[in-house]
């Protein structure tokens, strides 16, 4: 009998959110096979506590798995803190874990493209990381599913195996990368994860993210990706602690399930200049880089 993995999904303050998140969660084939557990954040000020109160009072009421376990937090640990922890006791008592935050939308096939990953590279050492979000790539030529470098946060899985390489100090990543790595872990300098490990040594951001990533890397690990998305993030409309409104990550997700994987534990080649195009190309122009920027604080301030 296949053992399913147990579902994380991370949920604060966000009551529409959680709801959209559960209701196609549900939808997957594999939902009524999976175990639900949903970590739900106690409030970091007082005009949290109604938004914090009316998610609970949702989430004690959800069905439509093979159980639900509500572990709510008295305090606010914040996200890094309670998806370290969730993780931890999930792997530590699973083996393994699926991760979901409280503003993904999924493919009813979501749970199933994790499930088939996590049994197939489970004895693979170098295979640390299954996302399943993935940027709009140019290349349509790709396989369905393809091993990269960079760990996506949106919508993830790993083993507890994987999972025991995960350093959260970030004096002794840092320490470890000179400037040959500091380009290959930024994608050829195409994209700020270099900056969000300074920004997080200096507190600016606290991101679990980066130091898992920069743990995969400095491994020399892997993350096995979809060439289309499986997931959407329905936070960038300036409700997230994290997020603000951005449109250049908006995908339509793959209708159809994961058939093929890959044989060959490498990075794909094709898939990694696909991406790097992307990241190079989605700043866009001086002129469109302005009109981002104002369409997003306009939206802050009078889209709530």
């Amino acid at each position: 009998m296949q053992n399913f993995a147990p579902i994380a999904l991370f949920v604060y303050n966000r009551p529409k959110h959680t709801e959209r998140t559960i209701k196609f969660l549900q939808q997957n084939e594999l939902a009524t096979e999976s175990r639900l557990f949903i970590f739900s954040d106690g409030a970091k000020t007082a005009d949290d506590e109604e938004k914090v109160k009316a998610v609970r009072e949702y989430i004690k009421d959800v069905d439509g798995f093979k159980s639900v376990e509500v572990i709510e937090s008295s305090t606010n640990l914040g996200l890094a803190n309670s998806v370290i922890a969730g993780v931890t006791k999930l792997t530590e008592t699973y083996g393994q874990v699926i991760v979901f935050e409280d503003d993904l939308i999924s493919s009813p096939y979501t749970l199933t493209y994790f499930n088939e990953a996590l049994n197939r590279y489970r004895n693979e050492e170098k295979v640390m990381h299954i996302g399943a979000y993935m940027y709009v790539l140019d290349d349509k030529n790709l396989p369905e599913s393809f091993f990269y470098r960079a760990a996506t946060s949106w919508g993830w899985a790993t083993w507890s195996s994987a999972w025991q390489s995960f350093e959260p100090n970030i004096d002794k990543l840092m320490s470890k990368f000179d400037a040959r790595r500091k380009r290959e872990f930024a994608i050829d300098d195409t994209m700020n994860f270099w900056k969000q490990m300074k920004d997080f040594k200096n507190g600016k951001n606290n991101s679990w993210a980066i130091r898992w990533y920069a743990s995969i890397f400095l491994k020399g690990g892997l993350t096995l990706n979809p060439a289309q998305s499986l997931v959407n993030n329905i936070g960038h409309d300036g409700t997230g602690i994290h997020s603000g409104m951005n449109d250049i990550y908006n995908v339509i997700i793959n209708p159809k399930p994961i058939t093929q994987f890959p044989t060959i534990i490498e990075e794909n080649a094709k898939a990694y200049e696909s991406i790097k195009r992307f990241l190079k190309d989605r700043k866009g122009s001086i002129m469109q880089r302005i009109n981002r920027f104002v369409r997003e604080k306009l939206n802050k301030y009078f889209g709530k």
